[in-house]
């Protein structure tokens, strides 16, 4: 380990502060500076010319450097993680694994979250001029709600839902994964694609499939190359989302929504740190305040960008590098769960339902609070892991219990910051779930042995050449 420190100190000096560090500054620098601004200069039209024409750019050029590889990276990952682990049997059980972690950890945040509002209760006691001035926000917010409950409208049954998530054409889902009126698969088809085609690359002649598979890991090299880029620009595009969203952010709206915003934020830190952290230590048999220092960049990453699509690049390297899990599960549980395991949005959903059935005085009965539970822990799988998808499904849960669907433009003001908050915990649940079967999976739950199977998939210290090409991988030993 002595090596490994002083042969990697001269690099980390050339290099400067630590990635983690520049993007914490970024985002202090532009949370700051956009309070300041929005306090006071409130409506200034120089404030609101730097957001559209600096900030704001600035911010979706880091993003969209990360989101034109997630694609490729999600398919080489998914395929290489799924050859690599060579057993189907082996699949299947860590498939298993995921599948029910995603759905009793998911009920777990939303019955937090409910359990909280009713205690709580912030829909009740809203004076009159403060209830008026959120009713006059659903005008301003007409645009917006509009396309949400549209949206909701073209809600599909769930067996379409489920044929959808197999691709007729999977280029085609891959087109318009993002594109949130997209109503086929999306990255869910994508994703069962990957899965399909690395099964199969296991149980082909691997003479005969070498060159392919040796394709795939050079397609990972580059695509973790391309986000070293654009992690680069992390700092800077960080300061541009978060000067973005605070200096536009209407500070008496939050204060009139503050025991909202506060439920969904204790909410979010009593699953954050209680329940991962119970997680981490006794299912990962890990030390809980190691696992949240050694993952701080992801959080980091999670909560400027709110997306966790655009954290997994992030999210894959800091898992494999500073958590030793292996890449197979890394590659294959993180990249499923960073669209279905969303705990932190199921969480927000049902609280968010819970809110405005309070502010309407719409008294929801233990029945249909219980469905309110349900619905949210499918929504939570169902919902993309992008800016601002929780709201049609959201309208979808409302409208289930007879709460007014055009309620949610009432909280689309304060959104922004729950959205960032939300997605924190939705990444660091990926974590904890990788974590957790990568324990399961093997004696040594600090750094798991290769699983077997047909390939090798890059190593952790491959990884970390591909990003840093002058650290070579005899200094990344114990």
């Amino acid at each position: 380990m002595a090596s490994s420190v002083s042969s990697s100190a001269p690099d980390s000096a050339k290099r400067g502060l630590p990635l983690h560090t520049r993007i914490f500054i970024g985002l202090f620098a532009g949370l700051v500076l956009g309070l300041a601004c929005n306090l006071l200069l409130p409506g200034d039209e120089r404030v609101r010319w730097f957001v559209q024409n600096i900030a704001y750019p600035a911010g979706q050029i880091f993003l969209r450097l990360i989101f034109m590889v997630i694609i490729p990276l999600i398919f080489s990952a998914l395929a290489l993680g799924v050859a690599d682990l060579g057993d189907v049997n082996r699949v299947g059980r860590i498939g298993l694994k995921t599948f029910l972690f995603t759905i009793v950890i998911t009920g777990v945040s939303v019955l937090i979250g409910i359990a909280l509002t009713n205690l709580v209760q912030p829909g009740i006691g809203i004076a009159t001029s403060d209830r008026e001035s959120l009713l006059n926000t659903l005008n301003a917010n007409r645009q917006t709600v509009s396309g949400a409950i549209s949206m909701a409208k073209e809600s599909k049954t769930a067996i379409q839902t489920i044929l959808d998530i197999i691709p007729r054409n999977p280029f085609v889902d891959m087109v318009g994964a993002f594109d949130p009126a997209y109503r086929g698969g999306g990255l869910l088809s994508v994703m069962f694609f990957a899965l399909v085609f690395g099964a199969a690359i296991a149980l082909s002649d691997r003479t005969r499939t070498q060159t392919l598979v040796g394709f795939l890991q050079g397609l990972n090299d580059v695509v973790m190359k391309i986000i070293d880029f654009a992690m680069r620009l992390a700092p800077y595009g960080v300061a541009g989302l978060m000067f973005s969203t605070t200096s536009q952010l209407g500070f008496q709206l939050i204060a009139v929504l503050s025991k909202y915003v506060l439920v969904v934020l204790g909410a979010l830190a009593i699953h954050q740190f209680i329940t991962y952290g119970l997680i981490v230590k006794f299912a990962a048999k890990r030390n809980p305040f190691e696992f949240f220092r050694d993952i701080q960049e992801v959080m980091l990453t999670a909560f400027s960008t709110s997306s966790s699509n655009a954290t997994l690049p992030t999210s894959i390297r800091v898992t494999n590098e500073k958590l030793g899990v292996h890449p197979d599960i890394t590659s294959f549980v993180l990249t499923i769960g960073s669209t279905a395991n969303q705990n932190g949005s199921a969480l927000f959903e049902g609280i968010t339902v819970l809110f405005l059935a309070q502010f309407y005085g719409i008294t929801l009965d233990f029945g249909q609070q219980l469905t309110v539970v349900l619905l949210s822990i499918l929504a939570g799988v169902g919902t993309a892991g992008v800016p601002g998808a929780s709201f049609p499904l959201l309208v979808v849960v409302m409208q289930s219990v007879g709460v007014p669907a055009e309620g949610i433009g009432i909280i689309i003001g304060v959104d922004r910051i729950l959205d960032m908050s939300r997605t924190v915990v939705n990444v660091t649940g990926d974590i904890a779930l990788a974590t957790w079967v990568a324990a399961s999976e093997t004696d040594s739950p600090s750094r798991p042995p290769h699983l077997g199977g047909h390939f090798d998939a890059p190593s952790g210290a491959a990884i970390h050449t591909a990003i840093h090409p002058s650290v070579q991988p005899s200094k990344m030993a114990d």
